[in-house]
């Protein structure tokens, strides 16, 4: 989706001041469990010396130019804020009694824009990348399969979720395109570095442009250019991400066209290296279209055609098309870690792989 000046919000930031052009900090927060089998809570590091788990809330003073998203953010007197159903009925929040467990509260800051232009989209928080957050911190604090992997985000914007499953992961490379986005990307990689105690150099922000497709360009594409030079991929980085054993993505599902090169790269990328599963989340948008003379969700629907059972993509062994394996994640059993936002019933989550039996690509340029 190039081009054009028109503006769009993300639902998440509606409690955002519209017409501000500035960067805003926004603080979501989250609560896990702490037991024994957790694989995130010896990640924290905060624990003190008299064996004492400390909160990770951050003051709402501290932040500068902030804004408030949800409920939960910033809120100094509880009993001011009153949720209501869509019948106008009051909610009432009960509390949880889970005695047995201990919870350890959490925060990841995220610099963001409130609107942007449609390339420019990766400047915001959108829900997609919320439930999939909530997807990393279910399967961190209830089991070790991420523990000590490397992941691949694609089109990871604000680097939300990258910078959770840094909490476990030994790294986590964070891509994206264009200057404006990977600058605002890093930042928040930087600011959430001390709270989330692990390293930056293992969540690096590289440059990839789908259209481009798999490897990407090994040193800046342009040497006079800082932002570029710090965005680069080396060749032993480029190796290593061909052998990551998990690939993520969020929110990248909204034209066709891009969903086409998104499916090229991934199948690239799945035919380099370790075998890898891709976690991909989105949101259905709908719309009305004159071809259908309904609304519909014409987005989903391309999305969908790339997806196949095992056993079809055997048989269709089309190599003019990539054919992948999609399993959709029951939500129902992923909880809300994250507070500020409201999931409804638009949102998915897809566990997708490329079949071994399927013909791998020819790569001239490069040998995997």
């Amino acid at each position: 989706m190039e081009g054009g000046d028109e503006q769009v919000m993300s639902e998440v930031h509606l409690g955002c001041p519209p017409h501000s052009s500035a960067p805003y900090t926004s603080l979501f927060t989250f609560t896990v469990p702490l037991t024994a089998s957790s694989g995130s809570s010896s990640t924290l590091h905060t624990v003190d010396s008299d064996g004492d788990h400390h909160k990770t809330f951050q003051s709402c003073d501290s932040l500068p130019n902030r804004c408030e998203i949800g409920h939960h953010v910033c809120v100094k007197d509880a009993s001011s804020h009153l949720s209501f159903d869509k019948d106008g009925d009051l909610v009432l929040s009960r509390r949880r009694r889970n005695s047995s467990k201990r919870c350890l509260n959490c925060h990841v800051t995220i610099q963001h824009s409130i609107t942007s232009s449609l390339p420019s989209v990766g400047l915001q928080v959108w829900k997609a990348a919320l439930v999939l957050a909530d997807f990393v911190l279910h399967k961190s604090s209830t089991s070790c399969d991420f523990d000590d992997i490397i992941a691949l985000e694609l089109g990871a914007g604000t680097g939300l979720v990258g910078i959770l499953l840094a909490r476990v992961a030994r790294k986590i490379f964070i891509t994206d395109r264009g200057d404006e986005v990977l600058d605002n990307c890093a930042v928040n990689v930087q600011i959430n570095s001390s709270v989330h105690k692990y390293h930056e150099y293992s969540v690096p922000v590289r440059e990839f442009n789908w259209k481009e497709s798999w490897p990407p360009k090994i040193g800046p594409s342009d040497i006079t250019s800082p932002q570029r030079m710090r965005y680069s991929w080396s060749s032993s980085e480029v190796k290593e991400a061909e052998d990551a054993s998990l690939l993520f993505a969020a929110d990248v599902i909204y034209s066709d066209e891009l969903t086409d090169s998104f499916f090229n790269v991934v199948e690239r990328l799945m035919s380099c290296g370790s075998e890898k599963v891709l976690y991909l989340a989105l949101e259905k948008r709908y719309n009305f279209t004159l071809d259908d003379l309904n609304i519909v969700a014409n987005g989903y629907q391309h999305f969908r055609s790339y997806l196949k059972d095992e056993r079809e993509c055997v048989r269709l062994n089309d190599a003019s098309r990539p054919c992948f394996v999609g399993e959709e994640i029951d939500l129902d059993q992923i909880p809300q870690y994250i507070r500020e936002y409201e999931r409804g019933k638009d949102l998915e989550i897809w566990k997708i792989f490329y079949p071994k039996t399927h013909p791998k690509p020819i790569i001239i340029d490069r040998a995997c």
